[in-house]
């Protein structure tokens, strides 16, 4: 029997612990916490928190680990491609690759200023330095992930305002400054085989119109905004991307704003995303993207592209979301009836855990619907 490690155990890793479990795998999770869903659905479950590279690997050969891998965290795609090159496990993208996409300052200089698709940035450690861009501007750390520290600066004044703020969620002390695009904002799930794109599904990204950072409230598949003319344009700026970052096997998602046709990258990473897409995916194709990274990165198997379908249905994957710091509640809101799926990251009474500290997600649901 083959045996992976997950790194964390967060409700989307728990995600590929239960595949993981149904494909017969026997896994292994691990965490600075024990505070995730997927410690209770994992097999063996180790406190240890995996940026400690020297005891996970240690780990990985005690247990005789055959696959290390994470879903939905930048911060541990590095880990995982690092330890996997040391060890001679199978990855999909170097620890080089990861690492750039964990960095959106490296990101953006190995994009370049003349990638179509890029958008102008300034990389500052503090905010005494000349500003290069016009107001208004996005304000982010350069090493974070779950819209942690996000905000608008319209001008100085807020700049100082949310700048330590900002820098505070950042591990390397960067803030970056990177221009605003006014536009409609969408999602892009890709799988890359051999360096090609084999599979690419473009869904509408809503966020909550009250918090600033572009805080995600629901994802819709397929797109209702994109015209032929942005999809062609985003197949483009993906196949780009990708060969730009070098990223040649396994999924990628990318986050992009578009603007008068024109999509510019806002996020790019080569995993599967942190908001549950591959279950949507999975309704809307027939392909179970989850399932297929697996089996790509353990067997080396991609015929579960061959399950593509065309369907005549739309799904809205919609959060429930609250505040940090307060005890879950959830009959507060009204989970359709023929909502084909939902889940609570929580049990009612648990203190929701901050994350971006302004609206966390406490659970979802997926609802269909005839076109």
């Amino acid at each position: 029997m083959k045996k992976v490690l997950i790194l964390g155990v967060a409700s989307v890793q728990m995600d590929a612990i239960l595949e993981l479990i149904r494909m017969g795998i026997e896994t292994f999770a691990c965490a600075r916490e024990n505070d995730g869903p997927g410690s209770e659905a994992v097999d063996h479950f180790e406190l240890l928190d995996f940026i400690e590279q020297d005891k996970v690997m240690s780990f990985i050969r005690e247990k005789k680990i055959d696959c290390i891998y994470s879903v939905g965290s930048d911060i541990a795609m590095p880990v995982c491609s690092e330890i996997s090159e040391k060890l001679h496990l199978p990855y999909f993208v170097t620890s080089e690759t990861a690492k750039i996409c964990n960095n959106k300052k490296k990101m953006r200089e190995c994009l370049g200023n003349d990638f179509k698709g890029n958008i102008r940035f300034q990389a500052l450690e503090n905010c005494d330095t000349e500003i290069m861009l016009d107001y208004p501007f996005i304000i982010k750390p350069s090493d974070s992930q779950g819209q942690r520290g996000v905000h608008i600066a319209h001008n100085y004044e807020e700049l100082k305002r949310y700048f330590d703020i900002c820098k505070g969620f950042s591990r390397s002390g960067i803030v970056m400054l990177e221009e605003y695009i006014e536009g409609f904002e969408v999602s892009l799930n890709a799988y890359v085989v051999d360096g090609k794109i084999c599979f690419l599904v473009v869904s509408d990204r809503i966020t909550w119109s009250e918090f600033q950072g572009g805080l995600v409230h629901k994802h819709i598949v397929p797109s209702r905004f994109s015209n032929w003319r942005v999809k062609e344009s985003l197949k483009d700026l993906a196949e780009r991307t990708i060969q730009k970052l070098g990223i040649l096997n396994g999924p990628v998602y990318f986050q992009i704003k578009v603007r008068n046709n024109q999509p510019y990258i806002i996020e790019v990473t080569p995993r599967l995303d942190g908001c549950h897409l591959w279950k949507v995916l999975k309704y809307y194709t027939g392909v179970n993207v989850l399932k297929l990274t697996f089996e790509h990165l353990i067997f080396k198997d991609v015929g579960e592209l061959k399950n593509y379908m065309d369907t005549d249905r739309d799904y809205v994957l919609e959060f429930l979301c609250d505040a940090p710091r307060k005890k879950a509640d959830y009959t507060q809101f009204e989970i359709p009836s023929d909502a084909v799926c939902n889940f609570k990251y929580y049990n009612d009474g648990d203190v929701v855990r901050p994350i971006n500290g302004y609206m966390e997600k406490i659970g979802y649901f997926i609802t269909q619907n005839q076109r």
